[in-house]
């Protein structure tokens, strides 16, 4: 095989790992189902998914060899990552501040414009970059060749572990909006639990002294 088994399970909980900790793409896809249904979640989540691919191709690309030589490019990138899941934490904290389950005010969209909407969420999430120039690199194996489709078949592992939890996320969004609204206390649970969650991910992403590694 290309890529070991080992690396495929890792890169695959590790995907599961971020994906169950709530950001853009979860908060916007759960609102987008409450409010305008499941077929509108699931348009939504087709952007998102070629997010995921567009940034995946990236990375194959060079990217990462990119930040390697720059490195001033990928610290930026970083801490303007770290900063945003902090603010996330924010909101999850502060008083008012709502689980990533409550609906936002979105006004229904067309299917074009929901695709659309999906896609630029998905492309101005840090989680999403800090994922493909940072972890994914480490689970590439340099002595088995052919590093480029290692970095693809290892990116389409996490694109279809990230795509299928999402999609139980928006199956599931008007379920478990109703169970939050009738019970305020797990609301406020769940709410502390994700702000905890991103503000740790934040600091673990500011210092990490971990940089990209230019391909062989």
């Amino acid at each position: 095989m290309v890529v070991s088994t080992e690396a495929v399970i890792g890169i695959a909980l590790v995907e599961l790992g971020l994906v169950v900790i709530p950001g853009p793409n979860m908060i916007y896809l759960v609102s987008r189902s409450v409010v305008q249904g499941r077929r509108a979640g699931l348009t939504s989540l087709a952007g998102v998914g070629v997010g995921f691919l567009a940034y995946l191709l990236a990375a194959t690309a060079g990217l990462a060899t990119l930040f390697a030589l720059v490195p001033e490019i990928y610290l930026t990138l970083k801490l303007a990552g770290a900063a945003y899941l902090l603010w996330l934490a924010w909101n999850a904290f502060r008083p008012g501040g709502n689980s990533s389950f409550t609906p936002g005010e979105l006004a229904p969209d067309r299917p074009r414009k929901l695709f659309g909407m999906g896609l630029l969420t998905c492309l101005l999430n840090p989680k999403i970059a800090i994922l493909y120039i940072s972890l994914l690199p480490q689970f590439v194996d340099p002595s088995r060749g052919q590093v480029g489709l290692q970095s693809l078949l290892l990116g389409l592992t996490q694109l279809a572990v990230g795509v299928a939890v999402n999609a139980i996320f928006v199956i599931t969004a008007g379920s478990v909006a109703t169970f939050f609204t009738r019970k305020p206390l797990w609301s406020h649970i769940h709410r502390y639990l994700t702000g905890t969650a991103l503000a740790v991910f934040a600091v673990k992403l500011a210092t990490d002294r971990t940089q990209p590694v230019a391909a062989p």
